[in-house]
């Protein structure tokens, strides 16, 4: 705060005029008395601390009801603000969700599976990644949990406890598998000779946890035929195959982030329906790779025909191009149809 002064010198000198025995002014204190300029001082300290108060409390209150920056987005009601990372939204088919009562774990940004080796805690063990071409084989494998140990309690589904897809990396070849487990949770099966190229497994498994929880996973890996590859083109996109004198047809159009029916039916060389047989639990089974980076699709048919119908529900997860394996059974044999899928 400045200091005052009474238009006198403050000096302290007593002037030459001063009346003989009166009491000289202190130092800093105007002729006029001391209890004059104490007073006058006080007055002037009151009048500057209340300005002083009055600018600090009208900026206080001014931050108080200052308005709401527009660059900043609204606060939400869970208190979350939007575009920060309290507050987000899926693509639709993305991420972990349920199904028949088991978490189903997506491995891919997209809604994809079996793009990664590891998912959801679980890891893809190929014992031999190495395939010879052109000779009959044996696949062998385990799934371990995030502390390294063999997995080996498994739900059933579609009647088995573990499904596997192997598929040429340019989609020309497809085997659906099903392998048997050792005590020691290592997983085998039989295959036939494959051309030569590069091939990738798929592993589709739900595990059971202690508490009966139950994660369904699907890891992929890459597996190799070493030999001259020839990749071959994709066929050009079509809604029917046909498949040992059998004729398969849907009718449907996917479309990407919908999960959208898609209705087969298969007819026999005379035009009528095909006596289907259950084969795994439903009527039909469809598998849906994606060309590129050979994404697995989720595809999971209704427990009962519609007719002569059987229906699929399937999103996909983005354009391009897309390879379809129908499994079906009639007398006893399992065949399947293959078709390509452009989605735009």
């Amino acid at each position: 705060m400045p200091e005052s002064s009474s238009g006198t010198s403050g000096t302290g000198v007593v002037p030459d005029d001063a009346v003989a025995g009166a009491t000289p002014p202190r130092a800093g204190v105007a002729a006029g008395g001391p209890v004059a300029v104490d007073r006058e001082t006080l007055r002037l300290a009151l009048v500057v601390g209340g300005l002083v108060l009055a600018v600090l409390l009208g900026f206080g209150l001014g931050r108080m009801n200052a308005p709401a920056d527009p660059a900043r987005p609204a606060a939400t009601a869970s208190g979350a603000t939007a575009g920060d990372g309290g507050m987000h939204a899926h693509a639709p088919g993305t991420g972990a969700h349920t199904h028949d009562g088991a978490s189903v774990t997506q491995g891919g940004g997209d809604g994809a599976a079996g793009l990664s080796i590891t998912s959801a805690g679980y890891t893809l063990v190929p014992s031999n990644a190495e395939l010879t071409a052109g000779r009959a084989g044996e696949l062998r494998f385990q799934i371990r949990d995030d502390r390294r140990r063999a997995v080996t309690r498994f739900a059933v589904v579609h009647d088995k406890p573990m499904h596997v897809i192997v598929v040429r990396r340019d989609l020309s070849g497809y085997l659906h598998l099903h392998p048997t487990m050792a005590a020691d949770g290592t997983w085998s099966v039989p295959l036939g000779p494959l051309d030569p190229g590069s091939w990738r497994m798929y592993a589709d498994f739900t595990t059971v946890a202690d508490d009966g929880g139950q994660v369904a996973v699907v890891l992929g890996a890459d597996l190799a035929a070493p030999g001259a590859y020839r990749p071959r083109p994709l066929p050009a996109a079509a809604t029917s195959a046909t498949v040992d004198g059998f004729t398969a047809a849907y009718t449907g159009t996917p479309e990407v982030g919908r999960s959208v029916p898609l209705r087969f039916r298969v007819t026999g060389a005379d035009g009528a329906a095909a006596p289907l047989e259950p084969y795994l639990g439903a009527y039909g089974h469809l598998v849906a790779l994606r060309e590129g980076d050979l994404g697995y699709l989720h595809v999971h048919p209704e427990p009962v025909r519609d007719g002569d119908e059987v229906t699929f529900w399937l999103t996909a997860p983005g354009p391009g191009n897309y390879r379809m394996f129908l499994d079906f059974q009639v007398g006893g044999v399992v065949r399947t149809a293959e078709f390509t899928l452009t989605v735009a």
